[in-house]
């Protein structure tokens, strides 16, 4: 049930973030940074999911790090819908906790951008 919640969450936050880009509510460009970054998101969450199952393991894995940044920069949406979809990085807490951050500081970010626009 949760896993559904966060993928409709997150699409429908796009799927907003398009529309309003759209009717001219904000830059289309912001939209279109965080289809982008979001699409790329999943590349790499796929990319990682692909080599954690490789036979032989391979050492050079995406790091955490790496993930939190695509998430910080517009890249949330498509962290939460691969994180459910391939259910890669979506057990471990303190991973989970950092990733709910970054999500809460872009979102903030945005509203601020969004309200600093009308001042």
């Amino acid at each position: 049930m949760i896993k559904k919640i966060l993928v409709i969450f997150s699409s429908s936050f796009l799927c907003v973030l398009v529309l309003g880009g759209l009717l001219g509510y904000w830059a289309a460009i912001i939209s279109c940074a965080y289809v982008l970054m979001t699409v790329i998101t999943i590349c790499v969450y796929k990319w990682d999911k692909h080599l954690a199952m490789a036979k032989p393991k391979q050492s050079t894995r995406v790091p955490e790090r790496s993930f939190h940044i695509l998430a910080l920069v517009c890249g949330w949406p498509g962290a939460l819908i691969a994180q459910q979809w391939f259910r890669h990085k979506s057990q471990k807490r303190s991973f989970i906790v950092v990733l709910w951050l970054t999500i809460f500081l872009n979102i903030s970010v945005l509203g601020a951008a969004y309200y600093w626009q009308f001042i």
